[in-house]
């Protein structure tokens, strides 16, 4: 389901969006974990997924990270990133995405939440706007307002870094700021 085939009312959704909550294995990534004999870990991030998300909190998104796991490779990502609010470790991503909201006296309406894996269900089925990787287990696909054309870890935080922008008519001045439209 790419961006062209978005309604009028999911295209009003997407404009009510201020904060982008991320999950990281599987979305900023493509799940896949590294381990060398010496039990360190590295991870694939795409650089075009990064660019992204600094633009897209250039235009005034709030961009989070909340994953499953801990990992010093996320925190040095996000901080590469300019992203400051990164929650690992979270067995119950639906309490951390509401004292998110709390703490930033925000709703639902006002997020968006990227996901791959049933743990993720519970904020998806709660978020403004929600988004499944392509390669997202079925399940997840099921109960979201859009999947990606691409692949966690493959360009999917990019696509939807570019649909939230556009759908805030952000895109034209994207466009001038690198001069090609």
């Amino acid at each position: 389901m790419g961006s062209e085939f978005l309604d009028e009312r999911l295209i009003a959704k997407i404009r009510q969006i201020r904060l982008l909550v991320l999950d990281v294995d599987g979305v900023m990534t493509d799940g896949r974990i590294i381990m060398d004999h010496e039990g360190r870990e590295t991870k694939n991030f795409n650089v075009k997924d990064g660019h992204g998300m600094k633009v897209l909190m250039r235009y005034g998104v709030d961009v989070i990270l909340v994953t499953g796991r801990k990992s010093t490779v996320v925190e040095h990502r996000a901080r590469d990133l300019g992203i400051g609010e990164i929650h690992q470790g979270v067995h119950n991503k639906l309490e951390i995405a509401e004292a998110i909201l709390r703490n930033r006296s925000m709703n639902y309406d006002h997020m968006a939440f990227v996901g791959d894996d049933i743990v993720d269900i519970p904020v998806l089925k709660r978020a403004g706007f929600s988004v499944a990787v392509a390669d997202a287990v079925e399940d997840v696909k099921k109960c979201v307002d859009y999947v990606t054309v691409n692949k966690g870890g493959r360009g999917a935080v990019r696509e939807v870094c570019e649909l939230i922008l556009k759908a805030k008519g952000e895109w034209a001045g994207v466009a001038k700021r690198y001069e090609f439209l």
